[in-house]
């Protein structure tokens, strides 16, 4: 059988709840994983969410897609991508969800500029040279928008909501996800990851 072959036979055992199938599963994007997860618990979140609690969160969330067949993994490649995609989502909305509770306790912290908390909530790089070019880099993109986007992602990385955003900025909800996606996609463009927002 070719490798393709089995990779769709596990699949499909795992979708139908074999636990040894989702096991072998589990270890083709694990290591993979764990890398990522790191990764993105950068100094400001390394105090507050466990490497492994995200990966296993990561872990239930694929499993749970997998046996509604609501993911498209059809390779090995397909499945590690979705599984490094849903990690990232899950620190941003953890990120979010922690602003939240302490802008609503009243026990925000430090009113950080832009620029340091986004690259706080990134782990530190070896690589110094790649470290400094990226922080020039996302500083190029911040000087570059206007104040509502600006403001658009404060809010944002703050904790608020789409709609809560949305009433702040006295913006339409649909016309705020409209801005939120398009500034996804011009971070993009310049090498940004765009999961904080």
């Amino acid at each position: 059988m070719t490798e393709a072959s089995d990779f769709d036979l596990l699949l499909a055992a795992a979708r139908s709840g074999d636990e040894t199938a989702m096991q072998r599963l589990v270890q083709q994007y694990e290591p993979e994983l764990r890398i990522v997860a790191r990764n993105r618990l950068g100094p400001a979140l390394r105090p507050h969410l466990d490497t492994m609690d995200l990966v296993q969160s990561v872990h239930k969330s694929l499993m749970i897609g997998l046996r509604g067949a609501r993911f498209d993994v059809s390779s090995p490649q397909k499945l590690i991508a979705l599984a490094v995609t849903i990690v990232q989502r899950k620190a941003a909305k953890h990120w979010r969800h922690l602003k939240r509770q302490q802008r609503l306790s009243g026990h925000d912290e430090s009113q950080d500029e832009l620029l340091e908390t986004i690259l706080s909530l990134r782990s530190e790089r070896n690589d110094q040279t790649a470290e400094v070019a990226n922080r020039e880099l996302l500083a190029q993109w911040l000087e570059g928008m206007d104040p509502i986007e600006r403001r658009l992602i404060e809010l944002r990385l703050e904790g608020y909501s789409t709609v809560e955003t949305a009433q702040l900025l006295d913006l339409d909800p649909d016309v705020l996800r409209v801005k939120l996606s398009r500034l996804r996609k011009r971070m993009r463009e310049r090498g940004l990851e765009d999961d904080l927002l």
